[in-house]
């Protein structure tokens, strides 16, 4: 026996503006008799990797070429958040290959992903072409490893991520960065996941300059144990990683069974 509004009682705010939807919310919405809730579109957005050395999965690279891992992965990213994408494939290191295929997917984009050619090399074109669109740079450049020549510009009703080529820096930079964006342009405020856990053995660096975030796996004891990570173009890394931990400005090392913040990195 239920007594009548202990549940939801007249006058209660059911679900507030912002609500990202989970199946518990589904059931709230239909138990108050909310057919047709108003919801905030999704971004169209597209993605585009760029590299003389970059080509598809499936062909075999010869020399110096690698395969293109960030579009895929980067499309996975989103899908595991809801959002759907449109790759535009990969454009060469040349100005009017990059503004063609830029001008191509920002005909049917809201926010477009571009991976690589961000950094200041003689073939990374990515920002001029990104000025010469009309679009404004709001940043070049970020304090953070992976990931230093992150970039954001905009235009008006458009948004434009340049991500590093490596792939362990495009990944995190995609949470630290695109994730809360894209929830926060449907008016959701994103919040992270962290887990305070004891450190599973010593990490140490040289350079402190930067914030810096290392890959962990998490032990049945709830210990955050690093990984053998070779820098940001190990992508295996990630593999086994369950989350990601801050070595913070200023900081050399981290002892082993301090407490450090977990950021998870699987669903």
């Amino acid at each position: 026996i239920y007594f009548k509004g202990e549940d939801i009682s007249c006058g209660d705010v059911v679900l507030r503006s912002g609500t990202r939807i989970y199946p518990q919310h589904i059931a709230i919405l239909a138990a108050a008799g909310c057919t047709n809730p108003l919801v905030n579109i999704r971004p169209k957005i597209g993605i585009i990797a760029t590299g003389n050395e970059i080509v598809e999965p499936d062909i075999k690279p010869i020399h110096s070429q690698i395969r293109n891992s960030n579009a895929y992965q980067l499309q996975a990213q989103l899908c595991s958040i809801g959002m759907i994408s449109q790759y535009y494939g990969i454009a060469e290191d040349t100005e009017q290959a990059l503004d063609i295929e830029f001008k191509k997917a920002l005909e049917n984009s809201d926010i477009l992903l571009i991976s690589g050619g961000v950094s200041m090399g003689d073939f990374d074109m990515v920002p001029k072409t990104i000025e010469q669109n009309g679009f404004d740079i709001l940043f070049h450049k970020v304090a953070i490893k992976p990931g230093k020549p992150t970039l954001f510009a905009i235009s008006e009703n458009q948004f434009v991520f340049g991500l590093p080529g490596n792939p362990v820096s495009t990944f995190v930079i995609f949470e630290l960065f695109v994730k809360p964006f894209l929830f926060a342009l449907m008016g959701h405020e994103y919040r992270h996941t962290d887990i305070a856990m004891p450190l599973g053995k010593n990490i140490s660096r040289s350079k402190t300059a930067r914030l810096e975030w290392i890959p962990i796996h998490i032990t049945s004891d709830n210990i955050a144990m690093p990984i053998e990570y070779h820098g940001s173009g190990h992508i295996a890394a990630l593999s086994d990683a369950d989350g990601i931990i801050p070595i913070p400005v200023g900081i050399a090392e981290i002892k082993k069974g301090e407490v450090v913040d977990v950021r998870q990195i699987r669903a």
